[in-house]
Formats: structure tokens, sequence, C-alpha cells
């Protein structure tokens, strides 16, 4: 076994030195220790490294009697135990830094120190046996050899390791388990392998030994240093994660009493915005909204009515009706409320709730007039929760309205005072409170914030986003200098950022909240002409003919002060227009959008000047497809192969559908569909409309929608003369709604079967492992023909076909 051991060990010390020699690079850039620690574990390595190059080459040149051979031979034999010293000297060192630092003791121990100065004698008789031989010699052929000293070299370090051991076993208890393993293996390993070595001439298994034992010294150390960080790490994610629960606690709490404070100014609303919270909540859950949009929805329908701290007491709690003069202070909370909320600007969406929350979807609410889709989805949610209160609460005039009166005011109100998804919801939830105990117990503002803008440096200040839509809007802003001389050299010319988000706000592209508000710029325009285009899919600019008119108007009105523009900007599915003149340029911009399915806002910005936004006018007539010249292809998704009806593209919710399909009995549609690339809700999928009118047209004469059915496993009863089962099961391959989504996304082969017998229509479908049976009762006699149509929100349908008899 030695003459195998003997014939490796040369290579065996190359292996070594080199993984030392690794061992002390990494120490060096291991971070996680301390300076202290990281210097001396990074002097044994190095030492063990040049311990076993000095033994290799003290073998490689033993008995060579050339010059280079008797020299090369005397320096690495007593290079060999120069550092056999010091590697035993680091290992001191460590230990007295484990002592002082882990242990706990105020002073090093005193065998550590015996220890040191035991290697300290060590070395100098080291120095001394080189000119006496003490220790060894060399023969006529250059051969080493031991003298009668030897034992005393071996009996020093040897010492010096027994001292360091005793102390290892004193503190045992004390060592986390990852450091007192290799203190043991560093102190007992080598004096086994000293005691084998006398009687192993020509081995060095004790410098081997000692060098194996420095490599696992540091791999366990840095194992337990690890360790200890990944404890410090979780224990500061537990205390992080309890100063969140209570940083929550206390601003649940504050807004609850806030709130209530809110509340006590009127004695009949009392506990009334922490119902329509918890309303708001029921419909966001219910309509596939993320739990944790859920809890911002909750926190908002909190605060909605916070501007009514703004309006007088005896107003709120007057009997009698209000004058003109009252309506409009009670009118003005939803902007009080946004100013009070929008100074926390790390939760926008609080001030969102507050300032739309008295829109209605046809676009005659206050305090902006926004319609449909352009009132944040927030808002609309909580308009329904808040409408729904106020009829379910006591006032000083009335009780609270009977059940079925609520769900007829309603019923009445989808598509006029609400959103049709969340009215649909709410009549749902009436419909399964049966004991009644839900009761007491898009567009952004045209100009969301305030109209001057003060710009330092660009971007230093925004307008809040104008949305733009199919009624073409007419802004006018007027750009002032500022008064800095420093920058009268400057042309002054105000930028238009064109963009899309959840809160109409211009975000910085990299932020958490731009991600929240799901924040995408198309663009810049500088009122000068000149454009930069981010996220859109083209910019196109032409010049136009300047109005005379115009230009003695503008130049008669401070024109050495300040510069009027008047914008005129409009969009029509994926394209946006904008005309802008002022009394020196006129000119346009035409701007293709990445798809239909955004939506688009402008906001204003600048260089050291002063924008106000004088006036915003919104048409009332939308424009057709012929307003906007086209500069790129229409973003479609339904350029596929076409079936039995025209492929269907829907971008909003039921915003298209396909023609009526007569129902009959063993009816069956296939289709492929895909939920568009911006979807990212639920409900961002196929529905199904059953309806009848007397030219089978979705909206044709004498209209009548029973049942809205979505493919996700929602149906609403749309009519007062139908009833519906409709039976949800999720199949052995569904994972969660994130991956359904993927997958909707991605597009799947859908088929529909129908059947019919009589007023009774079943429908049965599996969308994505979502299996969804619904069966339509329709009550009502005077009704022959049903059609079915198809529709959905941000869903493409190709490929339809259809088979009246399945």
């Amino acid at each position: 076994m030695f003459d195998f051991l003997r014939a490796v060990q040369l290579n065996t010390m190359m292996v070594f030195s080199g993984i030392c020699g690794t061992m002390a690079f990494l120490v060096l850039l291991t971070r996680s220790l301390t300076r202290r620690r990281r210097l001396i574990l990074m002097s044994l390595e190095l030492s063990a490294c040049l311990l076993l190059i000095a033994d290799r080459y003290s073998y490689v040149f033993r008995g060579d009697v050339s010059n280079l051979g008797y020299h090369m031979v005397r320096i690495s034999n007593f290079l060999v135990f120069f550092f056999t010293l010091v590697v035993a000297y680091s290992f001191n060192h460590y230990l007295k830094d484990l002592c002082i630092n882990e242990v706990g003791l105020k002073e090093t121990p005193i065998r550590i120190r015996i220890s040191c100065g035991l290697l300290i004698l060590g070395l100098i008789l080291l120095i001394v046996s080189r000119f006496f031989g003490f220790y060894y010699a060399f023969d006529e052929n250059n051969r080493y050899y031991r003298t009668e000293g030897f034992y005393i070299c071996y009996a020093i370090p040897l010492l010096a390791l027994l001292l360091n051991t005793s102390v290892v076993l004193t503190y045992y208890r004390k060592l986390r388990r990852a450091v007192r393993i290799p203190l043991v293996l560093f102190s007992v390993v080598p004096i086994i392998a000293a005691i084998v070595q006398i009687y192993a001439y020509g081995l060095s298994l004790t410098n081997i030994a000692m060098v194996g034992m420095a490599v696992t010294l540091y791999i366990f150390a840095l194992v337990d240093m690890n360790t200890v960080i990944d404890r410090a790490r979780n224990l500061e994610i537990e205390i992080l994660k309890e100063e969140q629960r209570d940083s929550q606690l206390i601003f649940e709490q504050t807004a609850q009493a806030l709130s209530f404070a809110i509340d006590a100014k009127d004695k009949y609303t009392h506990g009334h915005s922490l119902r329509v919270a918890e309303y708001s909540r029921k419909i966001a859950r219910a309509t596939g909204v993320p739990e944790k949009e859920c809890d911002k929805i909750y926190y908002t329908g909190l605060l909605h009515d916070v501007g009514k701290i703004g309006v007088q007491d005896t107003i709120i709690n007057k009997d009698g009706k209000l004058t003109e003069e009252e309506f409009a202070q009670i009118k003005a909370h939803p902007v009080i409320g946004r100013n009070i909320l929008s100074s926390i600007n790390k939760l926008p969406y609080l001030s969102i709730g507050a300032n739309f929350h008295h829109e209605r979807y046809d676009g005659k609410g206050y305090p902006a007039g926004l319609k449909g889709e352009d009132i944040p989805y927030i808002a609309r949610i909580i308009a329904v929760a808040d409408a729904y209160d106020a009829m379910t609460s006591k006032r000083s005039y009335r009780d609270p309205l009977p059940q079925q009166k609520v769900r007829e005011e309603f019923v009445k109100g989808i598509g006029t005072q609400f959103d049709p998804i969340y009215a649909k919801e709410m009549v749902h939830m009436i419909d399964l409170d049966s004991e009644y105990t839900m009761k007491e117990r898009e567009e952004s503002n045209a100009l969301e914030g305030r109209n001057i803008v003060f710009c330092e440096e660009y971007r230093s200040d925004i307008s809040e986003g104008i949305v733009i839509t199919k009624c073409i809007s007419d802004i006018r802003i007027r750009c002032r200098a500022e008064d800095d001389s420093s920058y009268s050299a400057a042309p002054v010319i105000p930028t238009l950022i064109l963009f899309d988000s959840l809160d109409a706000r211009v975000h910085d592209k990299g932020d958490n909240i731009a991600k929240e508000m799901v924040y995408y710029e198309y663009g810049e325009i500088k009122l000068n002409g000149e454009t930069v285009c981010h996220g859109a899919r083209k910019f196109e600019s032409r010049s136009l003919s300047i109005d005379p008119v115009r230009i003695m108007s503008d130049k008669a009105d401070n024109y050495l002060t300040e510069t009027i523009y008047d914008i005129n900007a409009v969009k029509y599915d994926d394209h946006v227009r904008l005309r802008i003149h002022s009394a020196d340029k006129a000119f346009e911009v035409t701007v293709a959008l990445p798809d239909s399915a955004r939506y688009a806002y402008l906001a204003f910005s600048g260089e050291h000047c002063t924008i106000n936004i004088e006036s915003i006018n919104r048409a009332d007539t939308p424009v057709d497809e012929h307003e906007i010249r086209r500069i790129a292809e229409k973003v479609s998704y339904i350029d596929s192969p076409v079936g039995d009806i025209p492929n269907l593209q829907v971008n909003g919710w039921c915003t298209e559908s396909s023609s009526g399909i007569k129902i009959t009995d063993g009816l069956q549609i296939k289709m492929h569909a895909m939920s568009l690339p911006t979807a990212r809700l639920v409900w961002h999928c196929p529905y199904l409309s059953v309806f009848t009118s007397d030219d089978g047209i979705v909206k044709g004469k004498d209209y009548r929608e029973f049942c809205l059915m979505r493919l996700d496993g929602e149906s609403w009863e749309t009519d007062d003369f139908v009833t519906t089962s409709p039976s949800v099961s999720k199949l052995d391959g569904f994972e969660d709604w994130d991956i359904w989504k993927s997958k909707n996304r991605e597009g799947f082969d859908c088929t529909i079967n129908v059947h019919r017998i009589g007023n009774q229509v079943t429908i049965y479908t599996i969308d994505n492992f979502i299996e969804f049976k619904n069966t339509i009762n329709i009550i009502d006699e005077n009704v022959h023909n049903l059609y079915l149509a198809l529709t959905g929100d941000q869903v493409a349908l190709t490929n339809i076909r259809i088979t009246p008899e399945g």
C-alpha cells in the first residue's frame, strides 16, 4: 500500500496544491466572511499550497547532483518545514478568532498562546538547523536524510496541535456543528498522519493531511457562514413580514377610522364606507380580479367618500331638497377626495376611486362625464357597490328599498348608469342573497389633476393623462418660459407624451408602480413637430396650413411671453391622430398603436417652462373609420381560414358579435378561439349570448337577451323571464387560472354542443379543462325563435363551423 502511495504522491501533491491555490483566491472573493477571518483562511490556504509545491520539488530534485539540484533540494526542504509551521500558526489564529467571536471569550485562551509560542520556537530552531544540520542533512548524492534532532521538528507542531485540540474539546458544545467538525479533524488527522509517517519514510503523509484539512476547514467555514446568513435572512424576512403586517394593520385601522369619521358627518350613513368596501371586494372577486387587486379595491372603497370632509355638515344632513348651489358642493366631493388622496403617491388607486365613483357608464355622471370603459374599472366597481348600499340603507326620507326593487334598478341601469359586467354580477349576488343580508346593520377625468404644470428639467413635472377616444377632443394649452434669464436663450417647446396606463398617469418605465399600472409608452411629440417613437408601431407627421385668423388671434394675445397651442386628438381602433396648431406652425401626427385593444392618453411636460392646460372640450359624436388616415396595416388576429360565418375579433367587452345562429336541437359549433395578447383577466375569453329578435341580429328589432355565458364558467340571466342552471367543473388537466389564461392566449379549439327542447336550451362546452354546462329555461310562451351569438372580451374567434344537427 505504501509503495502505491509513494507512486502517486507527486501527482497528489500537484492536485492538492492547485486546489489550495484556488481556495485562496475564492477566500479573497468571499464577502460573507469577516475581513480578519478571510485573511486568516487565505494565509492558511496559500501556505498549504506553497507547502505542497515545496514538498513536491524536494522529491523531484532529490538525488540531482547538478548545481540547480543542489540548491533546489535545500531550498525546498527548508520551505517544507517552514510552511508546516505557518499552516499550524494560521490555524492557531483561526481558532483564536472563533474563541473571541463565536464562543464569546474576552481574551485568547492561554493554551493557544502557548501553542503560538511553540511554533515561533520551532521556526527559530528550523533556522538554526539550516546551518548546523540539527534536523536533517544531505549525503554526497544530494539526498535528504534525518539527523538526531529530527523528532524535535515533529514534536513542536504536534504539541501545538494537541494544545489546540484541548481548546476545541473545551468549547466543543459552544461551537456550531459546521465549525467544530473541521476543527477536530484538523487537530487529529495530522497527528495520526505524523505517527504513521515516522514508520513510512519517503511519504509526506503529514503535509498532505494538513493540506487536506485546510481545504476542509474552508469548505466547512463557507457552509457555516451560508447557514448563518440564511438564518439571518430568514429572520430578517420574518421581521419584514411582521413589519409589513403591522403596517398593513395600521393602514387598515387608520383607513377605517377615517371612513368612520367621514360617515359620522351624516347620521344616516353610519358604516356606509365599510359596507361599500366589502361589496366592492365581493364584486371584484366574483368577476375574477386577482386577490391582491381585490384588497386594493377594498381600501379604495373604504376611502371613496373622503372628499365629504370638505362639504359642510349642514348640507350633508339637510332633510329637504338641496338647492343647485348646495348640490354643486356635494358634487365637488369626488374632486376634493382625489386631491386629498393623490398625495399618497405609493397608492395611486385610492385617488382613482374617490375621483370617479360618481361617473356613469353612459357618460352622464360627474365630475368629468366619463363614459363606458374610459372610467377606471376600480371606480366602476365602487359605483355599483356605492349605489347598492345607498338603496339598501335607511335615509331621512325613506327606509331601505325592497330587495326586488333594488334588483330592478340595477337591471334598468345595466349599460346606462352601471358597467354591464359589474352590474350583472351585483344582480347575481342579489339573487343568491335569499335572506337579504346585504343591507345596512373609462375614461379618466378629462384632466385628472391640476391644470398647471411647472417644468424645470424635462419630465420633472407632468400633467395627468387626458384620454383619447373616438370622440374628438380639442385641448388648448398656454406655454410660458421661466423668468430665469439663464434659460431665456433656449427655445421653450412643450412635449406631449402618448401612453397607456390603468391610472392615466405617466410613470418611470422600470418602477413597480409602472408595472402595477400596466404602463406602456407609445412615444413623445414635441410641439415643434419632432417625434420620438417608443412603443408604437409607427409615427408619421405632415405639415398643415396655418390659419391666418389663428395667427392674428394668437399673436395679439401675449405673443412675446407665451405661446398658445391647440391640439385636436382622436382615436379609432389602433390609430391615433393629433393635429397641433400654433401661431408659427401647424402639423399632424398619425400614430399606429400596437393593437386596437389598448387605450391612449396624452400628458404634457416640458423644460424651463410653465404649461397651463386652459380647456378641454370633447365632441358628443364618435368618428368613423375614415376619419384617420391609416399608416399601418390593421392589427388583426383573425387572418385565418374562414368557416361558415365570418371570423370575429372582439377588442372590448361584447364590442362585436357574430350573426345570430338559430338554435335547434343538436346544434354544434366548432371554432378556434384565442384571447388577445393584451388579455390579462379571466373574463378575457369567448362568450355565448342566447337571445331572440325578429331578424336574428344582435341589437336587432325586438331584441331580448336571455343569458350571457362566459367560457370561464360564469353565467348571467339577463332577462326576468329566464332561469339558468349552470354547472362548472375543473377537469384533471386544469392547473390554475394563470395557466388557463396563458393557454387561452395561445389559442385552442373549442366545440359547443347545444340541445333544445321547446324553450329549454342546454349548452355544453370545454375551455382548456373548464367544463361548462348550462341549462337555460325561458318562461315566456311568446318566444319562439332563439339564437346564439358568439362574442367575448379581447378574443379572436376563427374558422367557425356550424352543424345545424350534430
